[in-house]
């Protein structure tokens, strides 16, 4: 399918989608955010594609936010429906069966880092901004950035974001938990396209499972989120890629997983 406002595209097992609104420094408006589903559902079918990165177009921004232009005469119910795309976005990159990447090339504010957020890893290029600078709208983040930043960086933190809408440089992301590395803008997809290649090569079982027991237990007590852990480690065990692995380790050999 030919989209207006994004670009996919494969390498090899990794696709790679590209928020496409450079004018805009790629907003996120309602046809954005529905071009993005429609993207995420196609990956989510392939089979052949086991690791997405997130990024965004040009060298400037990953997302600047949702587009203000688009959201500026909405009414109260408008705004619900809108914050609901936003959510349905977030969510279904946080469902994804494979890992996702966000490279931040740029400013990530406002929905650019509920975006990452919902993301495995993040990314980030020394020139990243983040930030949720909704607060100086007369607004709250709506995509997810109450929940999931707290989540991520911890309840004091979170609030200072919030409620001062202060941004922080890739250097302090990273120093609080947000980012999973910081590396020079020129390298920064690069960096995510060579950290996706090497979790082609893993299971895809095993890292949906991974993923999975980690989602869901995050919001659970230790003790059941320890059950939910136990029956994902059971059900590799059915898995050819477990045969695989265990006796490709015993016969000193690299393995081959099938995700099977």
């Amino acid at each position: 399918m030919a989209y207006e406002n994004i670009v996919f595209e494969k390498e090899e097992a990794v696709g790679i989608l590209t928020v496409n609104r450079l004018k805009s420094l790629n907003a996120l408006n309602p046809a954005t955010l529905g071009e993005i589903i429609d993207c995420l559902e196609t990956v989510r079918q392939d089979q052949a594609t086991r690791c997405l990165i997130i990024t965004g177009a040009g060298d400037r921004a990953f997302v600047a936010g949702a587009d203000i232009s688009a959201m500026v005469s909405m009414s109260a119910p408008e705004g619900k429906a809108f914050a609901s795309l936003g959510l349905n976005v977030a969510r279904r990159l946080e469902e994804m069966p494979i890992p996702v990447i966000a490279a931040v090339n740029g400013f990530a504010l406002g929905g650019g880092t509920e975006l990452a957020l919902a993301c495995d890893m993040i990314i980030a290029a020394d020139t990243a901004k983040f930030g949720q600078p909704e607060i100086n709208l007369g607004v709250i983040p709506g995509f997810g950035g109450t929940q999931r930043l707290a989540r991520r960086i911890g309840l004091p933190l979170a609030r200072e974001l919030i409620y001062t809408g202060d941004m922080i440089d890739a250097e302090t992301a990273l120093r609080y938990g947000l980012a999973n590395r910081v590396v020079p803008l020129a390298d920064c997809l690069a960096e995510a396209k060579a950290l996706a290649h090497k979790l082609t090569t893993k299971p895809p079982i095993a890292i949906q499972q991974a993923k999975a027991a980690i989602n869901a237990g995050i919001d659970m007590d230790i003790i059941n989120g320890c059950r939910f852990e136990t029956e994902a480690f059971g059900l590799t065990f059915a898995t050819q890629d477990k045969a695989e692995g265990m006796s490709a380790f015993l016969e000193k050999r690299a393995a081959e997983f099938a995700g099977k």
